[in-house]
């Protein structure tokens, strides 16, 4: 309790710099583990989606009822069910004009799907760059308090007649509280981006294979269209 106190006392006698430092630290930590929990719910559930409608697209079910099961989604479809909804949605209406050739038809379609995929992708990276910022730039902004407290600490030293552990470590140890504060607030954040990230990757890769491999579905359709 004791060790607890001095470390309160030490931080609400630092001077106001070290003082602000902290207090951006401890906001940026925050903001991290807000987006943490934020992603971390937002990549599961579109994980959970997406392996969910492959499970539906590849049992080999009429096209026309997947369709209208993705477009009743509550709050749209997401994931690769919207990249599937987009590709359809164009793939019929390209059909109702009439006559259009094939290869315009496939190019269109995949035009459309690969829009839903930036479109989803970049939901997913959504606040992952800020999450890149917090963890590289944490540790300096506490370096920047802990210089400072240490460059407040031997300036003090020039009014006593002489510098004595009491003197210095309280300064000191203020200082590098805010080392501390800055690791506390970084190491989570790289920690989580380059999970998150990773995990963006490889469903970018998916909705990737997914699109062409619709494309080819599509392709196979236009294909049969024509020839009844």
């Amino acid at each position: 309790m004791t060790a607890d106190m001095s470390v309160i006392q030490l931080l609400m006698h630092a001077s106001i710099p070290v003082q602000i430092v902290l207090v951006l630290l401890l906001l940026a930590s925050l903001v991290s583990w807000n987006i943490i929990f934020t992603k971390r719910r937002l990549i599961r559930k579109t994980k959970a989606s997406s392996d969910d409608f492959e499970a539906s697209f590849w049992s080999g079910g009429d096209l026309n009822t997947l369709y209208r099961s993705a477009t009743r989604e509550k709050g749209g479809a997401f994931g690769m069910a919207s990249i599937f909804e987009s590709g359809f949605r164009e793939f019929n209406r390209q059909i109702q004009q009439g006559d259009v050739g094939q290869d315009k038809l496939i190019e269109e379609c995949r035009r459309a799907m690969n829009v839903a995929r930036m479109r989803e992708v970049d939901r997913l990276e959504q606040s992952l760059a800020t999450l890149a910022t917090i963890g590289s730039t944490s540790p300096y902004v506490g370096l920047f308090g802990t210089v400072w407290g240490i460059m407040t600490a031997f300036m003090g030293l020039a009014n006593v007649q002489s510098a004595t552990l009491a003197v210095v470590a309280p300064p000191i140890a203020e200082a590098l509280i805010a080392t501390a504060m800055g690791l506390f607030a970084a190491i989570p954040a790289v920690i989580a981006y380059n999970r998150y990230a990773d995990k963006v990757v490889r469903l970018e890769y998916r909705y990737d294979g997914f699109t062409e491999e619709f494309s080819s579905i599509l392709q196979r359709h236009a294909r049969n269209r024509k020839g009844a």
